[in-house]
């Protein structure tokens, strides 16, 4: 499929035509705000055997994740990008963007623990964890797998810039040799329906989380409220750009890169703070975690 393509690389044009000094203060922040927050929850994690997998995966997966999309032109201070490169980017992309399922795991995790408190332990065993994780990874990598036959099977033979800050299929529609309408809809049932299912099922289990502490005493309804409130927020900021992107057909607007930075940037920048930094075994292990270093740097 490459030897039918005339193009070896692909121009960039980021995300806003500002200087790149500011263009690189503005994506330094936000990057180094995300992978410092998602790395101290991989160590948090590592270290403590109490605390839960899916808040690891999704911190690994956040990481990786920004780190994939990351501005070349802003962070790299170069616009252009190679084929194979771009290929990357697109398989690596839609593999860790895939991999927020885990929020489904950890939307069914909640509704567990507030719902079935004495039945968690036995139903979100060691051995059921490790499955849905599974599942997961393996939804991701055939996810990711098809977005690159979809892109392989494309020809490109002469406009090779792209109008976005990262490589993926919708911008490079655009730049093929040929019609497209079919592949619109292959990526529409494949990326649209995965975004609209996951965001249903998502949305449904916190409905249900919700509904179910009526029978709570006040103090737990508040608690549970604030953080099912706090983590719907997180999903809708994803997901509802991912709809917006991909389930409608292979048209482009202004407005779909600033659009692209809410589930891009924005979420994973507050994941860590919702997610992980709001859980009080985190925070508890966080301070452990501080106390022993405290100690032993006492002790020298």
């Amino acid at each position: 499929m490459l030897l039918n393509n005339n193009v070896t690389e692909f121009i960039l044009l980021g995300l806003t035509q500002e200087p790149v000094k500011r263009k690189l203060k503005f994506f330094l922040l936000f990057y180094l705000g995300t992978l410092l927050g998602n790395l101290l929850i991989i160590f948090t994690i590592k270290t403590s055997w109490a605390l839960g997998s899916p808040m690891y995966y999704l911190s690994l997966s956040d990481t990786c994740f920004s780190t994939s999309i990351a501005p070349r032109d802003a962070l790299l201070k170069n616009s252009t990008i190679s084929f194979s490169e771009c290929m990357i980017q697109v398989f690596s992309f839609h593999f860790f963007g895939c991999l927020e399922f885990i929020l489904i795991l950890m939307a069914v995790d909640s509704y567990l623990a507030i719902c079935k408190p004495l039945h968690y332990m036995s139903l979100m065993s060691w051995r059921v964890c490790s499955v849905l994780e599974a599942i997961a990874w393996v939804g991701a990598c055939v996810h990711s797998s098809v977005q690159i036959f979809l892109t392989l099977s494309l020809p490109f033979c002469g406009h090779n810039v792209i109008d976005h800050y990262f490589c993926d299929l919708q911008p490079l529609l655009k730049l093929a040799c040929t019609d497209t309408y079919v592949i619109s809809l292959l990526l529409v049932s494949n990326s649209g329906a995965i975004c609209t299912v996951s965001f249903v099922i998502l949305m449904f289990s916190y409905i249900v989380i919700l509904y179910s502490l009526r029978n709570h005493s006040a103090e737990g309804r508040k608690k549970a409220l604030c953080t099912c409130i706090s983590h719907i927020i997180v999903v809708v900021l994803f997901f509802g750009p991912c709809i917006f992107i991909y389930t409608r057909p292979a048209t482009t607007f202004p407005t779909d890169k600033m659009i692209a930075v809410f589930y891009t940037i924005g979420t994973l920048l507050i994941n860590p703070l919702i997610y992980t930094l709001r859980n009080a075994e985190v925070k508890n292990a966080m301070r452990k975690l501080w106390s022993k270093k405290l100690i032993s740097d006492d002790q020298r």
